[in-house]
């Protein structure tokens, strides 16, 4: 025991020693005197620490923690990896056995290591969805499905049961929000030729969609994404092909006004070219003494069929060499010129 030290009084036949020792202050009182410390007394919590930290700073090596290998040391060849992320987790460079790096590269350096990474760890990833993985989960899900009809056993007949296809695309993505906007948008395709369309409504359908329709392949596609929800943008694509449906079969009074220059493509059906093509054809008929033909019957002969295809071609497609030649040929038949060059 130290005494403090301070000021020392006489009197009560005692004296009273103040000192400090460990932490603790202790008065001892002693016969004919008395003496007091002046520096403060030091309470018990302030004691109890120092003494915790005395004993950290004395702590032998044995009581230090020792810390565990990381888990790819461990792993086997053979590792099942769907029980090392059998769900969506963030990056653990322990657990994944590759030398990832990521980053940007230090001193014209390598990028760092996996090791206290934050860029792997910030970035989604799809170590849970690997090939096994995703193997098992169409097992665990496969007695909760029904099985395909057995009468859709090709993509024709696909098309034919199911004409609509709609496509949507879903965005993985790092940001601020698990929400990309780009996922509203809705794309619905369908070929015409799978509609209840005649040849009328077919024609003022393709005015309606103007580019939306693709002629090579025969398809029809409304893309929509005006609405802030999917499900919304999908209503109100099958509503706009409904509208198109209904509004083509209507025949407006204007309609029947409309001449040969106003048709989208030439009809060779009651044309001037028709009409021509028969009255020459009845005339050599009449000139050969052949009077028993019929309009029907000339008009189903292979003759005017060809000459038929090649003015369609001819107004459609405009004057290529390949039309030009076939129309020649097709007139040469069509009157009976064989001969001349």
């Amino acid at each position: 025991m130290a005494p403090v030290g301070g000021a020392v009084l006489a009197g009560g036949g005692y004296w009273a020693v103040l000192s400090r020792c460990c932490g603790r202050v202790v008065v001892e009182r002693l016969v004919g005197a008395a003496a007091y410390s002046s520096v403060p007394a030091v309470s018990s919590r302030e004691g109890q620490q120092r003494e915790a930290s005395t004993r950290r700073r004395g702590r032998t090596p044995q009581f230090t923690r020792s810390h565990a290998p990381p888990r790819t040391e461990k792993m086997t060849v053979d590792q099942d990896w769907s029980s090392v992320y059998p769900t969506a987790a963030a990056f653990k460079p322990a657990s994944v056995p590759l030398p990832i790096r990521m980053g940007y590269p230090v001193k014209r350096g390598v990028p760092p290591p996996k090791e206290g990474n934050l860029e792997l760890i910030k970035i989604p990833n799809f170590l849970h969805l690997t090939p096994p993985a995703i193997k098992k989960h169409c097992a665990a899900l496969k007695d909760f499905c029904t099985e395909w009809p057995s009468a859709l056993d090709s993509d024709e007949k696909c098309e034919r049961h199911f004409p609509i296809e709609i496509e949507t695309v879903d965005y993985v993505s790092a940001g601020t929000s698990i929400r990309n906007p780009k996922a509203r948008v809705v794309t619905l395709r369908v070929k015409l030729s799978n509609l209840n369309l005649d040849d009328h409504a077919k024609k003022k359908l393709i005015k309606l969609v103007g580019e939306r329709y693709c002629k090579d392949t025969d398809t029809l596609t409304i893309t929509t994404d005006r609405c802030p929800l999917r499900r919304q943008n999908y209503d109100y694509g099958i509503h706009l092909l409904t509208v198109l449906y209904h509004e083509s079969w209507k025949t407006e009074m204007w309609e029947s006004e409309k001449t040969e220059e106003d048709m989208e493509e030439y009809i060779w059906e009651n044309s001037c070219s028709q009409k021509n093509a028969l009255d020459t054809l009845l005339r050599i008929k009449a000139s050969e003494n052949v009077s028993n033909v019929t309009k029907e019957e000339l008009l189903a002969s292979e003759v005017v069929k060809n000459y038929r295809n090649s003015v369609i071609a001819l107004k459609n497609e405009g004057e290529t060499e390949n039309n030009m030649s076939q129309y020649k040929e097709s007139v040469k038949k069509l009157l009976n010129i064989q001969a001349l060059p």
